[in-house]
């Protein structure tokens, strides 16, 4: 019998992916405050994916609005792996039961030019590294019934990560000032959320130089050709079946995806 609790955790939220049946909380095995350890869960089923063929292919930040920080007890973000598996295309459909019980975002999505391994004093250092600016949807997703969290238990998971659809527009970051963009996301038409870039961490710049910094310090620097997801721009919203996504970011433009209708048994 296994009883190594990162072990554990790691195998119950992979047996929640694996039969689409959402699972009880980890935060009885690992304790609801113990980032370090979550992370090393978080790493695990990673770990197990790559294995399987998938790649790691750039990072996420959640956590980046005060008042989600304020309901979790905690004062920084939280960070994910983002792997070859999770993309689906601008103007794509996420299949019927790929994901349990996901949520969508509207994101400024980074592509890195150049590692982000140095001394990162300031925003400049991170400017200096982008290649691209998108706009971004992220599918959040959760293996815990009931999205019951805790710091511990969305990071565990992999920082509740589903699925994410890059805008298929590039912008030079030169030519943009994220922390003002104007975000909108409708569902089926109608508005259902909306903010600024001010709303991730104050600057969203600021967001990816927290995840350098905190990449580098463990070792995991942010490289060349990465995405990285830089923090929602408002609310997140449920996503059903059938509903149809866009996402408009000024400056950026339009992001868009779909979800198949429910099958039938």
């Amino acid at each position: 019998m296994i009883t190594d609790p990162i072990a554990v955790a790691a195998a119950r939220l992979r047996e929640a992916e694996e039969t689409s049946t959402p699972c009880g909380p980890v935060r009885d095995l690992i304790g609801s405050t113990d980032v370090s350890t979550a992370y090393a869960v978080a790493s695990v089923n990673v770990a197990r994916r790559v294995a399987e063929g998938s790649a790691r292919i750039g990072r996420k930040i959640g956590l980046t609005s005060e008042a989600v920080q304020r309901q979790l007890g905690v004062d920084q973000p939280d960070f994910g792996s983002l792997l070859s598996d999770m993309v689906v295309a601008d103007g794509g459909t996420v299949a019927s039961g790929a994901l349990l019980q996901p949520k969508v975002e509207g994101e400024i999505a980074f592509v890195l030019g150049r590692d982000l391994d140095g001394s990162l004093e300031s925003v400049e250092s991170i400017l200096a590294a982008i290649e691209s600016a998108h706009a971004a949807i992220e599918i959040v997703d959760s293996r815990i019934a009931g999205w019951d969290i805790t710091i511990a238990d969305t990071v565990a998971d992999n920082a509740s990560s589903g699925l994410f659809v890059l805008g298929a527009s590039a912008v030079d970051v030169a030519s943009l000032v994220p922390r003002d963009v104007e975000m909108t996301l409708t569902v089926n038409g109608a508005v259902q959320s909306s903010g600024s870039g001010r709303a991730c961490l104050g600057d969203p710049l600021l967001a990816v130089l927290w995840l350098a910094r905190a990449s580098r310090d463990i070792g995991d620097p942010l490289r060349a050709g990465e995405v990285v997801l830089s923090g929602a721009l408002g609310p997140m919203v449920p996503a059903e079946p059938g509903d149809q996504v866009t996402v408009n970011i000024s400056g950026l433009g339009k992001v868009a995806v779909g979800f198949a209708e429910r099958e039938l048994s």
